[in-house]
């Protein structure tokens, strides 16, 4: 009895062993706990960047020069016939249109010139007309052979005489009305005015071959010459596309203050400049409210054809390590993997075609790249860009 007595006094009850359970796995979440916590204290916090779609659109492939523009049309008026100014019908600088009265010449002389001939002319018809009389009665004479034949042949010249006569006189006629027309001297095409050359009173040296006196320069504007030149590195690019229907020449503003204004391709050179190593070219442009004028310096962009579907993404995207171009590209988990990349031409907008190794819509990040390795944990914010881009395309050289 006593026996069974101690073995009960020394049995461990069941509930302690419950016990020590429940604190030895309390001791162990505790510490795996801990150990969690330590670890996700030294994994460093997602990286802030800002973000962009790839997007895709048609972008033009252009080359981007330095232009000048020339008037498309520059007439010197000159005086045709001699003689004294005695009006002006234009103010400096004005517009003017085809026909449009510019100066008056003294018309006096050239008016008493042209009736002098008129009346010539009449004398001149009057004697036809009774020499024409005279050869009819010759003739009915003739035909009853009551005069000779000589005598017929002389009225027959006379009125052969008579009419050439009448012809020179006719032609003095018109001489002496256009000496008589050029006294009002006229716009020959629609442009701008400059500054008068000679003043009211002046005497002027007319001269049908050039020589009369230069009384004013009128330029056409609208439309208006771009002419630029092409770098002869750059002649096999352009020979692919000329004369293809996609050519344009755009012409912008030195300050920007004037949006594009887009016209055709009027002339290349078919030879380089010796020495310059360019070829020269001209544009068309329209210029409907003259904001180009003559020997203005331009920005040119020559559009060559259209790019059909171009990835495009902010160029801060793109960088450059001693691989070569790459992008960060943002995973649906929010890290990052570093892609290479093949950079095409550069855009208005601030954007650049990737001609190689991005997909449209693709996540690609625009800043924040320096804290960036393959893998790190990013958090993503929209990119905002300052200007929205106009689908402009420049042309990066060195890629082609």
């Amino acid at each position: 009895m006593k026996l069974k007595r101690a073995r009960r006094t020394n049995h461990i009850p069941r509930w302690a062993y419950l016990l020590f359970v429940v604190l030895a796995a309390f001791v162990v979440y505790r510490i795996l706990q801990r150990r969690v916590s330590e670890a996700k204290a030294a994994q460093p916090p997602a990286r802030p960047v800002l973000v962009a779609k790839v997007i895709t659109k048609d972008v033009p492939l252009y080359l981007d020069e330095i232009g000048i523009c020339a008037a498309y049309e520059t007439v010197q008026v000159q005086a045709q016939v001699s003689g004294q100014i005695t009006a002006r019908h234009f103010q400096d600088g004005a517009d003017v249109k085809k026909g449009d009265l510019l100066f008056t010449i003294d018309p006096r002389s050239y008016q008493a010139a042209l009736e002098q001939a008129q009346g010539q002319l009449a004398q001149a018809q009057s004697k036809l007309v009774l020499d024409q009389i005279t050869l009819k009665r010759q003739q009915g004479l003739r035909a009853r052979n009551v005069i000779s034949a000589q005598d017929l042949d002389t009225a027959q010249a006379t009125v052969k005489s008579d009419e050439a006569t009448v012809k020179t006189a006719e032609g003095a006629v018109a001489a002496a009305q256009v000496n008589l027309d050029y006294c009002n001297i006229r716009s020959p095409i629609n442009g701008r005015a400059g500054l008068r050359l000679v003043d009211v009173g002046n005497i002027v040296t007319g001269g049908n071959g050039g020589g009369g006196a230069a009384l004013l320069t009128i330029q056409r504007l609208d439309p208006i010459y771009t002419d630029f030149t092409v770098s002869e590195t750059d002649l096999p690019l352009v020979r692919r596309y000329l004369g293809g229907s996609n050519v344009k020449v755009e012409t912008r503003s030195a300050d920007g203050s004037m949006p594009p204004r887009t016209g055709d391709l009027y002339f290349i050179d078919t030879a380089v400049q010796p020495g310059a190593g360019t070829v020269k070219a001209r544009g068309v442009t329209p210029n409907p409210d003259h904001a180009l004028w003559p020997s203005e310096f331009v920005r040119v962009r020559f559009i060559l054809d259209k790019l059909k579907d171009a990835n495009l993404v902010p160029s801060q995207a793109v960088q450059i390590s001693q691989g070569g171009p790459f992008v960060f590209v943002v995973k649906p988990d929010n890290t990052v993997d570093l892609r290479q990349v093949k950079p095409g031409q550069r855009q208005d907008g601030d954007t650049q075609v990737i001609e190689d190794g991005l997909k449209a819509g693709e996540t690609v990040v625009v800043t924040g790249q320096l804290a960036l390795a393959p893998g790190t944990k990013v958090e993503p914010k929209p990119y905002n860009p300052p200007g929205a881009p106009d689908g402009g395309q420049v042309a990066a050289k060195a890629s082609m």
